[in-house]
């Protein structure tokens, strides 16, 4: 059995205290450090005075109240869609939307790292699933030209895969699938964080929304709690009618809902949060590729580390903690199975925190892989 990470408390929005000791924290996914945020902090304590802890319904019975319709309205708005649909949490996304979507597709094609959320949907979708190497538009192309000219298809894929920090393509995708094709993007890790205004991964890569059907959730760029599904009145619809699991789900406690909407106005605000994230990230990427490392080629905020054997991974674990960095060394689906190390950039880390990040990384080139995380 593989227990639960060992705890941490995350302290000054860019510290965390573990063991004991305080370490700089490049793990996580607040990116731009909102959970911790003063306006969002005083937004959840409103809320919680005034609205109370928890609906204790669902929405479709006595659980609904007019805080979520203008949280869903100002994410339509954020995002350029037509319709923003909440539920609890940004894992459930994608099976509300499955059960929403099942029957209308003979065929699921999903990237083979996808998230785990996104292989649950597809399982929920009624139809046959195959899987396609990572990344890979022919690959892609060729199933969906296998299964035939009557085919209905549905590709599933992250959005910004959070392993990488790299982009799907889904203009390639779009541009080689049949017209009919629909695709189903968990944009968790890209959504407030790629594109002009934040939109996520579609508005990076300029592409379209008619054919998508985007998931997000509100804990990483917007440091809250929740998720929503973004799409076309009709989805809706479906979504009311025929998730079982939005029906039947207790939705997101109203001082998250009210503490969600503080954070949407502070990234609505301008790009501010963006530019200084950017910023940071391609500044540590930059010295670390110019030092000989092999990054991938991604825009997302995350710093991908192999060590070369296990040895290596205890070395450089003990070298970050003599830099007063903690060990972010992860083992997770859709990485390497040996695990690695993942270095998450927020916007709030200071120039001193990363220059000693990169110092660091560098003097132990000697107990890492040349390669980082294979694409």
């Amino acid at each position: 059995m593989n227990p639960p990470a060992e705890p941490l408390q995350q302290i000054e929005r860019t510290f965390v205290k573990w063991r004991g000791e305080k370490l700089v924290y490049f793990g996580g996914c607040d990116y731009f450090r909102l959970a911790s945020h003063p306006r969002v902090l005083r937004a959840l304590a409103t809320g919680l005075d005034r609205f109370g802890l928890n609906v204790a319904a669902s929405r479709r019975t006595t659980g609904n109240h007019s805080l979520y319709g203008k949280l869903e309205d100002t994410l339509a708005a954020f995002f350029g869609v037509e319709t923003a649909t909440l539920v609890s949490n940004g894992y459930v996304t994608n099976l509300v939307a499955a059960q929403a979507l099942a029957g209308e597709f003979t065929h699921a094609l999903i990237d083979e790292r996808a998230h785990g959320s996104l292989f649950d949907a597809a399982m929920m979708l009624g139809c046959e699933v195959r899987p396609f190497r990572h990344l890979d538009v022919a690959a892609a192309s060729r199933l969906a030209r296998l299964t035939g000219d009557h085919a209905r298809l549905l590709l599933l894929t992250d959005g910004l895969f959070a392993h990488s920090g790299q982009v799907a393509p889904l203009n390639l995708y779009l541009r080689d699938l049949p017209k009919s094709a629909l695709l189903l993007v968990d944009d968790a890790h890209g959504a407030g964080i790629l594109g002009e205004r934040g939109r996520g991964t579609a508005e990076w890569l300029h592409v379209p929304t008619r054919r998508l059907i985007q998931s997000i959730t509100l804990s990483k760029a917007f440091g809250v709690y929740g998720g929503a599904i973004l799409g076309p009145g009709s989805l809706r619809e479906k979504i009311f009618l025929r998730s079982r699991l939005f029906t039947g789900n207790t939705p997101m406690p109203l001082p998250l809902a009210n503490a969600a909407l503080a954070s949407m106005k502070l990234l609505s605000s301008g790009s501010t949060f963006r530019r200084r994230l950017f910023a940071r990230v391609n500044r540590v990427k930059s010295a670390l590729r110019q030092a000989g490392f092999s990054l991938p080629d991604g825009p997302g905020p995350v710093i991908p580390i192999l060590p070369s054997t296990r040895r290596g991974e205890m070395l450089l674990k003990r070298r970050l903690l003599t830099h007063h960095i903690h060990p972010p060394f992860l083992r997770y689906p859709g990485g390497p199975a040996t695990g690695y190390f993942r270095f998450v950039i927020s916007s709030e880390h200071t120039p001193e925190q990363l220059k000693n990040l990169v110092e660091t990384l560098i003097s132990s080139t000697g107990v890492i892989s040349s390669t980082g995380v294979s694409s």
